[in-house]
């Protein structure tokens, strides 16, 4: 349906043009994507390679850092929480910006050796990806905006971020539109995430995540036998929360993620710690289930309470909130989602728009319009260890120059 929504909004589109840079100078900035190819390539490998696990990109960030000063970007720095970014100047310095991200961090923990194995058309790795081939694409965009001498209308502030993943709570961006001088002179956010050209994520699927205490009184797993247990609490919270019968309005999801905790195999425990994920694009649906699963664990306790022995002490459980991610919308109708639809369709590609969590979700969460992207050649079997990327060289550069013809139609919009 959202294929046949986009197609219809796009079919009488005029060919592809780009008003902010002559025909010649995009054919130079398209040859150059193409005659380096070799390079960028190389620089996925690069990146990937140097580790990037959450709240440990430092060192990823200070080679982007060097090759941003390298191409010319303007005002190069490491802001206070570690995302790296460069300015291309526009024509009107007073015009709003436009920025384009990528993100540093990867899933993966330091433990995971993290080198690059090629076969063929394919490179593996884990976090190859997600993202570093899109960070590598943003020096690809630079060279390519450098060798055809284009000065877009209005700024380009390039962004290596960190914290887009899991625990990292989408930190690099958060601070970038809360608490960074930047914030007031942004008016597009593009993410580049993943190598799925062909997607339009215009939708922030939201997110609250929970770390749950269940605590109890502990003791020895036959002399204190029959008094209350932080494990059956746990699990019944578990088994109430997959009794919840989702909406189907908008998708909303629930996941009982991970647990920990006890002391020994013949101890009743007297803590247990458990995660929970809950998801919707849907702002009034997330709230909505967050109220249930609050509810769940809060009936759990007393159950347990309840059922057992008390002498010792009762169940507790402390729910911590560690994730939260506002949905939104960027409406299909904005001229960024208009721009990014009708290159991709020139391009051949049937593009889609759909929801998921990623960067943008914080800028579209405060008005602002924001759409993520991918670039190459595809990715597949990402946050897995056997993650790879499509480099064939014709999709791979194809992917790239449509991703950069995005980025340089959008910094002609004005805002």
């Amino acid at each position: 349906m959202r294929t046949l929504l986009l197609s219809a909004l796009f079919l009488a589109s005029p060919a592809l043009a780009l008003p902010g840079a002559q025909p010649k100078a995009m054919q130079a900035a398209h040859a150059k994507i193409a005659a380096d190819y070799e390079t960028t390539i190389a620089e996925v490998i690069e990146l990937t390679e140097i580790p990037a696990p959450p709240f440990r990109e430092t060192a990823r960030g200070a080679r982007m850092a060097e090759k941003f000063q390298a191409l010319g970007l303007t005002d190069v720095h490491v802001d206070a929480v570690g995302n790296v970014i460069g300015t291309r100047p526009g024509k009107d310095r007073t015009a709003k910006a436009l920025m384009v991200a990528a993100h540093l961090d990867t899933v993966f923990p330091p433990d995971v050796p993290i080198k690059v194995r090629r076969e063929g058309d394919t490179l593996h790795a884990p976090g190859i990806g997600d993202t570093t081939v899109t960070l590598a694409a943003l020096l690809a965009f630079n060279r390519a905006l450098n060798a055809a001498n284009i000065t877009p209308p209005r700024d380009i502030i390039f962004v290596a971020n960190v914290g887009e993943e899991g625990q990292g709570d989408l930190r690099g961006v958060r601070h970038l539109f809360s608490a960074s001088s930047l914030k007031p002179r942004i008016g597009d956010f593009i993410s580049f995430d993943g190598s799925n050209v062909a997607r339009i994520v215009n939708g922030g699927v939201g997110s609250r995540r929970y770390r749950v205490a269940f605590k109890g009184p502990g003791g020895h797993s036959y002399g204190a036998f029959g008094i209350v247990n932080p494990m059956a609490a746990m699990a019944g919270t578990v088994q109430g929360l997959y009794k919840i019968v989702p909406p189907t309005d908008v998708k909303t999801t629930f996941a009982a993620s991970t647990i920990a905790g006890g002391t020994s195999v013949n101890s009743i425990p007297n803590l247990i710690l458990a995660e929970f994920d809950m998801r919707s694009a849907s702002t009034a649906n997330l709230k909505a289930l967050e109220s249930q699963v609050l509810k769940i664990i809060e009936d759990s306790v007393a159950a347990e309470n309840a059922a057992r022995d008390t002498r010792y002490g009762k169940i507790s459980a402390v729910p911590e909130l560690i994730g939260d991610r506002p949905a939104g919308t960027t409406p299909a109708t904005d001229p960024l989602v208009q721009t990014a639809a009708r290159i991709l369709k020139a391009g051949g590609y049937d593009a889609e728009l759909m929801p998921s969590s990623t960067d943008s979700n914080i800028p579209i969460s405060l008005g602002l319009p924001a759409i993520t992207l991918g670039a190459g050649g595809g990715g597949f079997r990402a946050h897995a260890l056997d993650e790879y990327v499509n480099v064939e060289r014709t999709a791979f550069v194809k992917g790239l120059t449509t991703a950069f013809d995005i980025v340089v139609e959008a910094a002609n919009i004005k805002r």
